[in-house]
């Protein structure tokens, strides 16, 4: 997995004043787009804040309630802002790697009654199908080999650990359920091990 930066701005947000930079990823023949807002001077002698969050245009766009995406997004960029130091890439691999038409089908199933995970299945996709390795050439392209993960999912944690990136600490970004939340939330733990304690 190779990756390019290709440009780098200034983004002022309602959550802070972060600089905005655009990678090319490229996988094979592929080629991906990531955005990445950094706050602060990075350097190797500390762990900056870093939350990989998964794109999800009908949390993060629409403000869905049907997940807590958007308020995780919100939160992860307000603490980072506060710590004055640290990075969030926005890992473009919608509805768990699915896409988001797939994610959109998904959906339907959902209403009918499959949770996130079933759903999946019946699309013929595996539980959760994203690919983490960008995420980790992006920290190491920023001179990042140690982090302190703003994450409840292990998944991201054993695969920044597997491509050399040293996790010192995993902070929660456990945002409280809604009702339309708490069974997205429960499917989350029982079934995919996330660490979540208010469902």
């Amino acid at each position: 997995m190779g990756v390019k930066r290709v440009t780098a701005s200034v983004l002022p947000t309602k959550q802070g004043r972060f600089r905005i930079l655009g990678y090319e990823a490229t996988n094979r023949a592929h080629k991906s787009s990531y955005v990445v807002l950094v706050k602060g001077d990075l350097d190797s002698t500390h762990a900056p804040l870093v939350r990989i969050h998964s794109q999800c245009l009908t949390g993060d766009v629409f403000s869905s309630t049907r997940c807590d995406c958007g308020d995780q997004l919100k939160f992860a960029m307000r603490r980072i802002n506060k710590a004055g130091r640290g990075v969030l890439i926005y890992h473009p691999e919608e509805g768990r790697g699915i896409g988001l038409l797939n994610k959109l089908l998904a959906y339907e199933l959902q209403d009918k009654g499959a949770d996130t995970v079933e759903a999946n299945r019946k699309l013929g996709f595996s539980d959760d199908e994203r690919d983490y390795a960008a995420c980790a050439a992006i920290l190491k392209d920023l001179g990042i080999l140690r982090v302190r993960l703003l994450s409840n999912n292990p998944q991201k944690l054993k695969a920044l650990e597997k491509a050399g990136i040293q996790v010192l600490e995993r902070l929660s970004i456990e945002i409280a359920p809604r009702r339309s939340t708490q069974y997205y939330l429960k499917t989350k733990k029982e079934k995919l091990g996330h660490l979540l304690t208010k469902v």
